[in-house]
């Protein structure tokens, strides 16, 4: 594989960043290939090799090409099964993605990813972004179900990736969680970062980055509740890291303090959480459009079981 490049410009958002931290995040790569990087003088910030360490400022310019010995990620062109489109626009496709598959390569995984079932499919999408993260805009995570776009077109992939960094789309998820939350609606505002003693894991945290998730109550079985997840951010493992921290993690989840016996009575292998309803602007006519997904057996099997109290 030929060496890649990536020319970064750090946002108010990441300002105060270290660089090895920064890196790791954006290019999706171990933070121990970050540091590398920069020790090989592989990374170069406003035209200036830079230690590792350095705290980024909003508007620093980054430089930085990873060799090609060190570059894991390709995209593997494997047909998904349970993968639904779920609108075909000429400047998006709109899926709805099944557990286990990842939004785009990344190193250490070597399961299907969306691309490689777009592109397996025969769908052309966006060349725009790093190579290995063709059109998409926004991610999932691999154990986490539900809805994604995808552009298409190079002016959908300019249009969406501004809107979801702006935070104009509608993002609308549904958890199982452990407990009943309460309030039984409310806002959890708890800066978010990665976790100090696993490079995988991230936690509420001083320091982290802002991050903003709404929620409501819809159903309440004693030992868990349904709840209605809207986000106003969009970081790594959101959900997830917020609920746990408030003491009441996704069913299943054991990454963040699940309980295993719950999660066994309710034939999880995942975390209970599905992006339900995703809503956002047209990128070429503006117009609102908005679409939503059914639960996946697992999670529907579950929440039966819930509804029934026979677990």
């Amino acid at each position: 594989m030929d060496a890649s490049h990536h020319a970064l410009s750090v946002d108010e958002a990441d300002a105060g960043s270290r660089l090895d931290a920064y890196l790791a995040r954006v290019l999706q790569i171990p933070r121990t290939l970050a540091s590398s990087l920069c020790k090989d003088s592989q990374v170069q910030v406003n035209g200036k090799t830079i230690a590792k360490s350095l705290k980024l400022k909003a508007g620093d310019r980054l430089s930085v090409t990873i060799p090609a010995q060190a570059d894991p990620l390709e995209i593997r062109v494997e047909a998904v099964k349970d993968l639904t489109i779920i609108a075909d626009d000429d400047d998006y496709v709109v899926i709805d993605k099944p557990v286990g598959v990842a939004a785009h390569p990344s190193p250490g995984w070597v399961g299907p990813t969306v691309v490689g079932a777009l592109m397996a499919e025969g769908y052309t999408i966006s060349t725009s972004g790093a190579s290995e993260r063709q059109g998409i805009v926004h991610r999932l995570d691999v154990g986490t179900s539900g809805l994604m776009v995808v552009a298409k077109s190079e002016r959908a992939y300019t249009a969406l990736k501004r809107a979801f960094k702006e935070r104009t789309p509608k993002k609308i998820y549904h958890a199982v969680v452990q407990g009943l939350p309460d309030p039984l609606e409310g806002t959890i505002d708890a800066p978010i970062g990665r976790h100090p003693g696993h490079d995988w894991k991230f936690a509420v945290l001083d320091g982290g980055r802002n991050s903003v998730t709404h929620y409501k109550v819809i159903e309440a079985f004693g030992r868990a509740s349904l709840v209605e997840v809207h986000l106003e951010t969009g970081r790594t493992h959101q959900i997830r890291v917020h609920f746990s921290a408030f003491g009441h993690p996704c069913a299943g989840d054991q990454t963040y303090g699940a309980d295993p016996k719950l999660g066994a009575a309710l034939g999880l292998t995942r975390q209970w959480l599905h992006a339900k309803r995703l809503g956002f602007e047209h990128p070429v006519t503006g117009q609102w459009m908005e679409y939503e997904s059914e639960y996946p057996s697992d999670l529907s099997g579950a929440l039966e079981l819930l509804r029934e109290g026979t677990f």
